[in-house]
């Protein structure tokens, strides 16, 4: 990983240590090791689909249960995303994607506004899916929004397989951050606001 887009981030607490580097310009490279197997499949399809290049490593206290490790993996990523766009100069800001996953239908809208925002309407049909529990993918796409200061409406349009719509969830995330962090060729290197700059 060779862009200036790039950046790493490293998290320790009583509960997480974790590792991540980001590079915005990448090829969808990814190894992934959260020690959650499911988590490990959406973030390595986070990647590839966000064409983001990512490794990320994370060591939690899963005797406990997943929530931490789960939250904290968002926290981290989201900081290094948020670090490897810097002042967010000719990017094109907004980015939107409709991802279908079998029967299920996920959308996700994405700002980066510099302002930490996210609307989830999503609903899983089952408590579990691959081990982990679903109302720990609402968590991380929390901490993820909030630490990469970035505004996400994720809707789920239709889905009766929780494997398929946090799936689709994950993809279309990544698709529309793609989107949005992507180089404007009309920008010229400008911040992509009228107020000048990109902050809360």
């Amino acid at each position: 990983m060779t862009s200036m887009r790039r950046a790493s981030i490293r998290r320790e607490t009583s509960e997480t240590r974790i590792s991540a580097t980001v590079d915005l310009d990448g090829t969808g490279a990814a190894k992934v090791t959260t020690g959650i197997g499911f988590l490990d499949h959406m973030l390595t399809a986070l990647a590839r689909h966000g064409m983001l290049d990512l490794e990320l490593a994370a060591e939690g206290d899963l005797h406990v249960d997943a929530h931490h490790t789960t939250e904290d993996t968002g926290i981290v990523l989201g900081q290094a995303v948020a670090k490897a766009l810097g002042e967010k100069r000719g990017i094109r800001r907004y980015g939107a994607a409709t991802i279908p996953m079998d029967e299920a239908l996920a959308e996700a809208a994405v700002d980066v506004s510099g302002r930490p925002f996210l609307a989830w309407d999503v609903r899983f049909p089952t408590m579990t899916v691959g081990g982990m529990d679903t109302e720990l993918f609402v968590e991380w796409f929390r901490a993820f929004t909030t630490n990469a200061g970035i505004t996400l409406h994720v809707t789920l349009r239709a889905g009766a397989n929780s494997h398929h719509i946090a799936e689709a969830c994950f993809k279309a995330l990544a698709r529309a951050l793609r989107q949005a962090v992507e180089a404007d060729p009309r920008a010229a290197g400008s911040i992509p606001s009228t107020k000048g700059r990109l902050v809360g």
